[in-house]
């Protein structure tokens, strides 16, 4: 779990340690569950464009940490919770020991565990991303290029999952957004921006005020922010971390559930958020 805050492909990469079977496979499905690195910068912008509204500046710093640290602990919370569900369902069985063997302490090799770190890690993560980031950023230039009717395929997508997209407190941008970035969660943030401003290229915008007008004026709301938020951590993990499940654990099946635990609580959370909403309203 600590390496999946990391990078989740790196966190199913380390279940390795797991002998048991069953154990090393409840932590594969349930590792997405921690926000990865690729996340946190989608979450700490929008903590700090909704919810930091004080004058001080320790306030809002205090009020950034605090939402980033619920955000966390939801994710960690419904990581145990799922994995209790599936050892109970899906994957019962009687839990097997957890032995640990500790090798005589030895001086650190600093080459060697570099090497290793690059080889194991880097490289192997690096590899599979590449896989799906050139055909993916095709696709979204392409969509975001190419105009029907002087209405681009971006736009025009979104305008199909619109519907969804209000019954879920979001809208089909957002959506469309989550779609497309697939294949690496930082890009999720920059592809709903070039959305809204109907831009053909990724947007890299610096301030975080110009943001927050933007997505004002496109709509968004508290309820908004607050379901990108869930959605943010509850969703479909990367094509990077999917093809690294599959290599583990040998199975699309298996790769497939993973996807579709959290992508079905973050739908579920972010329709139950809409409609307490307008219940209440």
């Amino acid at each position: 779990m600590c390496m999946g805050f990391g990078c989740n492909a790196a966190g199913v990469v380390g279940c390795r340690i797991i002998d048991a079977p069953r154990e090393r496979l409840l932590a594969v499905l349930t590792n997405s569950f921690v926000p990865c690195n690729g996340r946190f910068s989608a979450l700490i912008a929008v903590i700090t464009m909704f919810f930091c509204i004080f004058e001080r500046s320790v306030l809002n710093s205090a009020v950034a940490a605090v939402g980033l640290l619920l955000v966390i602990l939801l994710g960690i919370g419904m990581s145990f919770i799922v994995t209790r569900l599936l050892s109970a369902t899906l994957l019962q069985g009687e839990a097997a020991p957890f032995a640990l063997e500790l090798p005589p302490y030895r001086r650190p090799r600093i080459i060697g565990v570099l090497v290793r770190s690059m080889l194991d890690r880097t490289l192997f993560v690096l590899g599979r991303a590449m896989l799906v980031a050139a055909p993916a950023g095709l696709l979204i230039w392409v969509l975001a290029n190419v105009s029907i009717g002087g209405a681009s395929l971006l736009s025009l997508l979104a305008g199909w999952l619109d519907p969804l997209g209000g019954i879920l407190g979001l809208d089909g941008m957002i959506l469309l957004a989550f779609i497309l970035g697939l294949p690496a969660n930082e890009i999720v943030l920059p592809v709903l921006l070039m959305g809204y401003m109907a831009e053909g290229t990724l947007q890299d915008t610096a301030a975080l005020s110009d943001i927050h007008q933007l997505l004002l004026a496109n709509g968004w709301t508290l309820l908004t922010a607050v379901c990108f938020l869930v959605f943010m951590l509850f969703h479909w993990p990367c094509s990077t971390t999917l093809l690294t499940i599959r290599k583990e654990t040998g199975s699309w099946r298996w790769a497939a559930l993973a996807a579709v635990l959290p992508a079905g609580i973050g739908l579920g959370m972010c329709m139950l958020l809409n409609l307490a909403m307008q219940l209440l309203a």
